[in-house]
């Protein structure tokens, strides 16, 4: 119980993977969850929130290292996303990936966390198909890190598609 079970419960609340109030108490319903969180997103499914899960969700439990840990942790997340996304195009398409899901966290239509915009339910087909949990190459390491630095190509785009690649008639 205590502070660290409301930051995960207010995540899951607002991914839409718990209803209800956020009341600090690890109960039944927080645990199932925690593991339909996990299920959905490639990490062991046992109701626990360790390091893995707690950075999926975008939380710093109270036992985990400095201020700094957020911010490599969102620099992760993006560049698991670049790769899962984009890693077969351009650099600067990397980066605009990169941008756009900052551009969300900035924006009053999405949430607003980097972890709330990736894992918000179907916003990116990589997170329903686990992709997401490949290890990012270089490339889009420094693609995330670019754009969290300030680079947007995308000139403030909320969204992104390759029209080469992409027959999804709903972007269109």
């Amino acid at each position: 119980s205590g502070s660290d079970v409301t930051r995960v419960q207010k995540k899951l609340i607002q991914y839409g993977y718990m209803t209800g109030a956020a009341d600090g108490r690890y109960g039944e319903k927080t645990r199932d969850a925690v593991r339909w969180f996990q299920r959905k997103n490639g990490l062991t499914a046992d109701g626990r929130v360790g390091p893995a899960t707690a950075a999926a969700l975008g939380v710093t439990l109270s036992g985990s290292s400095s201020s700094s840990t957020i911010i490599s942790a969102d620099h992760r997340l993006l560049a698991k996303l670049v790769y899962a996304e984009a890693r077969g195009e351009p650099y600067k398409g990397q980066v605009a990936v990169a941008a756009v899901v900052l551009n969300r966290v900035r924006s009053a239509s999405f949430p607003n966390t980097v972890s709330g915009v990736v894992y918000q339910q179907n916003a990116f087909t990589c997170v329903n198909n686990g992709s997401i949990n490949n290890t990012p190459d270089s490339s889009c390491i420094r693609a995330a890190l670019d754009a969290l630095n300030g680079w947007d190509p995308t000139g403030g785009c909320l969204y992104y598609y390759n029209p080469r690649k992409t027959d999804d008639e709903w972007i269109r």
